[in-house]
């Protein structure tokens, strides 16, 4: 059934609010257990669809799952003859290109649909492809399918830049495969980001020899073999950056449980040249704001710079900094179609080529918007939470793909936000007792107008 989110904004966020496990870690080390014999117990992995999207591929690939009581999630393959990953699942979502490494390396054979474009821009996987190759294997095209195939693989190394900087995902599939590798490979201009000490942290308790994860040198030891292991997934940073932003925007006072300073440095330095006051502990932070901002220039880089997740976030709150910000997005040049909905809230923003030049201005008025991506969702949420009125958020089944029941974390930090059906008589019905009189006005009218929405 098709949602939406009506936000009546306005309100300090005020509270604690504990972020969930990592959607960006936990992908990879979910398709790296295709490497492992034996049980694999994972703590705080998030109930998001993309999770569920991938449990659906590892059944179809042999892998068992179930919930354990206490919410980790027990894993073990149980068939190792699967090594296709079809259109039908990936089109859900492109991490599963990720099950070409693991599923190359162990079963000696992958073919995996290609992803496609996605809103945000071409997000090529040619640098997955230049890994596998450097380690041995032979890989053709067909019919829409990557296939590749090698009885084994061979450390080298293998160089993994691209126009765009490290490749996250690229980094991520090559030290899976290298994990069953013949030898030593070390990947040059690897990731630096979190995810990847991570998954590398998970394969080294499964008895990996990795090195380096987390520097543009990595260096991995073939094993022969991977048992399985108990681990904890790290806290999602871009969770906590959007908690922290709408903590700020909407002058609050948040204490963010599960951020941590040096997985959001860049972040939290952008935010205090802006004039919000954070104060860092050593799993958490808190936020406090007036309301006032500075303009601010952002670059969204490779980690450690800004993180081109919390791009769209914080253009919302540059939107309303007096002066002039610009953003300036060097992953996703492409990364920009929150623009045009901002602007129908009221922002003055100008994109030119993967710079947007913010005009601040004084507030933003609701509307209806349209979300067009996961990270736009969260941005419009927010931009809703600081608008004049009600905002009508459409599509918001992007936003599910990353955040569990956001609007829940919201409520408790004093949001007045509701998640209704797409169908108007039953949006008004399910609005919680807890709905503004202005949301239930606003309903009300569209059923008067005979609206669908």
């Amino acid at each position: 059934m098709l949602e939406k989110f009506f936000v009546h904004g306005g309100t300090p966020l005020v509270g604690t609010v504990r972020v969930n496990g990592s959607k960006n870690a936990a992908l990879p080390i979910l398709y790296s257990v295709l490497l492992t014999r034996g049980t694999t117990v994972l703590h705080n992995i998030p109930p998001l669809c993309d999770v569920t999207s991938t449990l659906e591929l590892l059944a179809d690939l042999g892998v068992k799952s179930g919930r354990r009581p206490d919410g980790a999630l027990e894993l073990e393959v149980v068939k190792e003859d699967g090594f296709e990953a079809p259109y039908e699942l990936v089109r859900k979502m492109r991490a599963s290109i990720y099950a070409l490494g693991p599923l190359l390396a162990k079963r000696g054979r992958a073919r995996v649909s290609r992803p496609g474009g996605c809103n945000i821009g071409v997000r090529p996987i040619d640098l997955h492809l230049k890994g596998m190759l450097a380690l041995g294997a032979r890989i053709a095209n067909e019919q829409g399918y990557v296939v590749a195939e090698a009885p084994y693989l061979t450390g080298r190394r293998i160089y993994l830049g691209g126009a765009s900087g490290s490749t996250v995902s690229g980094t991520a599939n090559v030290i899976m495969a290298a994990a069953l590798a013949r030898g030593t490979t070390v990947i040059d201009h690897a990731a630096c980001e979190p995810e990847i000490v991570d998954l590398a942290n998970y394969l080294n308790a499964c008895g990996a020899g990795i090195a380096g994860a987390g520097t543009p040198v990595v260096t991995i030891e073939g094993v022969r073999e991977l048992h399985g292991s108990e681990y904890r997934v790290m806290s999602d940073r871009i969770e906590a950056g959007t908690f922290m932003i709408g903590a700020a925007l909407t002058a609050g006072d948040v204490r963010v449980e599960g951020a941590r300073f040096e997985h959001l440095a860049a972040l939290i330095d952008a935010l205090e040249a802006a004039g919000v006051s954070l104060q860092v502990e050593d799993d958490a932070v808190h936020v406090t704001s007036d309301g006032d901002f500075r303009p601010v220039d952002v670059t969204a880089l490779p980690y450690p710079g800004f993180p081109t997740d919390l791009q769209s976030q914080i253009t919302v709150l540059l939107s309303l900094a007096g002066g002039i910000s610009v953003v300036t997005e060097k992953i996703y040049p492409d990364r920009f179609i929150h623009v045009a909905e901002l602007n129908r809230l009221g922002a003055n923003i100008r994109k030119e080529g993967n710079l947007a030049i913010i005009h601040g201005v004084e507030r933003l008025s609701g509307a209806p918007v349209m979300a067009s991506d996961l990270r736009a969702s969260a941005c419009l949420v927010l931009a809703g939470l600081v608008a004049d009125g009600v905002t009508e958020i459409n599509r918001i089944y992007h936003i599910d793909r990353g955040y569990h029941r956001i609007e829940e974390s919201l409520k408790e930090l004093g949001a007045v936000i509701d998640r209704v059906p797409a169908d108007a008589d039953s949006a008004l019905l399910s609005l919680s007792p807890a709905a503004s009189p202005a949301l239930r006005e606003k309903l009300v009218e569209y059923l008067r107008s005979a609206t669908s929405f």
